[in-house]
């Protein structure tokens, strides 16, 4: 008997950590690489505050996000369906609203809502009340053969439409990870794919017309559209970002020596930090960018993340979010109804997901989106939202291994007398 082994049954025998124990495990590892790595990212703070102030907050944030992770995989997972339905009509969607017409600016953009000392982002709260909304319809709106019926599809289509709508108004990035998430869901609850393969190609096609486009416009197009006004307010003042995000790739100079590392500052510095690597890593602690580049504790993390720990170690950080996809499919597979399946492969999808966006835009794959990386990323609404996403595949996991287990001492065979 292994050591590992002892332990699991250990924890499991006492109660303390039910569920999955390798869902448990990531958990604990990206948090505590969020404490060492956003410590170290925070040095700009530090200098601005007390020196250990970034750390104690950020840990405390980490310890609350545990505790709301502990507490919901203790949950019973039928109570998601009603939370998730009701938090998606009667609270994320309104926030969502007044969002659009009255909300605090922050690097530009209004997508926080301020509570108290501390602000929110409410489509954090939307991506998980809209993919429990979603496992629910998905699962109780169903043909004789079993697969999802067009009313579900047509139903979830609009709520998931509109929701981007609301949300891509200031957070494309946000919007376009929510339909591929909700779309995925669709694809693998087995509804009428024909309409979706025409739907993902038709927006694929119009995505790549709207690319062209926005690439071939002028400069002062790009500011006309951006300044249009209705009343006050600028509805299309983020399209200048958008536009700007595109061209500037093409743009970059073939001799590095005439490239303006003013103009790009956060993908100049994020870049600048994986080269620093030189592979095996600066050690912990020690990042140079940190200094220079703008959200390093947040949007950016992960280049510090290479730049101190190497290449190797930014692949262990990310074979641990494939390892999170894998075991939950396979928690996926082992659930006796739709419903907790559905919501176990959506919470998933959007965690690895948004971690993969962001580690592409962190070594120069994608253009800047400002996803944070799940439990890495400092942040307290996202990163709460994020724990409730591992509780709530816990708590899935936890009836999931009853129903398992139930299922083996039935196929036992009856010793003999």
């Amino acid at each position: 008997m292994t050591i590992f082994t002892k332990i699991k049954e250990a924890i499991q025998k006492k109660k303390w950590m039910e569920g999955d124990l390798v869902v448990w495990m990531i958990l604990i590892l990206l948090c505590g690489i969020s404490i060492i790595e956003v410590y170290s990212a925070s040095s700009r703070d530090s200098y601005k505050k007390e020196y250990y102030d970034p750390v104690i907050q950020h840990g405390t944030f980490v310890v609350i996000g545990m505790m709301i992770a502990w507490v919901l995989h203790k949950v019973p997972c039928k109570f998601f369906k009603i939370i998730n339905t009701f938090s998606l009509l009667f609270l994320a969607f309104p926030m969502m609203i007044y969002t659009m017409f009255s909300s605090t600016v922050i690097n530009d953009t209004s997508r926080w809502i301020k509570l108290g000392g501390y602000t929110f982002q409410p489509s954090e709260l939307t991506k998980i009340t809209l993919i429990g909304f979603t496992a629910f319809i998905l699962s109780t709106l169903r043909t004789k053969s079993g697969r999802a019926s067009d009313g579900a599809l047509k139903f979830v289509g609009i709520v998931t439409f509109v929701c981007c709508c609301i949300i891509g108004k200031e957070n494309l990035s946000t919007a376009a990870i929510i339909f591929v998430v909700i779309f995925a869901m669709l694809w693998l609850a087995d509804a009428n794919r024909k309409v979706l393969l025409i739907c993902g190609l038709g927006l694929l096609l119009a995505g790549g017309l709207g690319v062209m486009t926005v690439k071939s416009m002028s400069e002062e197009t790009v500011q006309e559209i951006a300044n249009f006004q209705v009343g006050k307010k600028k509805p299309l003042e983020r399209f200048s970002t958008w536009a700007h995000r595109l061209k500037d790739k093409e743009e970059r100079p073939k001799n590095p020596a005439e490239y303006d590392i003013t103009k790009d500052i956060q993908v100049t510095h994020a870049t600048m930090a994986v080269a620093n690597s030189n592979i095996i890593g600066l050690g912990p602690g020690k990042s140079v960018q940190r200094d220079f580049l703008p959200e390093a504790n947040c949007d950016f993390i992960y280049s510090i993340i290479i730049e101190e720990g190497g290449i190797e170690f930014g692949g262990i950080v990310m074979f641990l979010y494939l390892l999170l996809f894998y075991r939950s499919m396979k928690i996926a597979q082992q659930c006796a109804t739709r419903f907790p399946a559905y919501l176990v492969m959506g919470l998933s999808l959007m965690m690895v997901f948004q971690a993969m966006v962001n580690m592409g835009v962190a070594v120069g794959l994608f253009p800047v989106t400002g996803q944070p990386l799940p439990l890495i990323s400092k942040g307290g609404s996202s990163g709460f939202i994020t724990c409730s996403y591992i509780g709530m595949i816990l708590s899935v996991s936890r009836s999931a291994k009853k129903v398992s287990q139930t299922k083996e001492n039935e196929l036992q065979p009856i010793p003999a007398a």
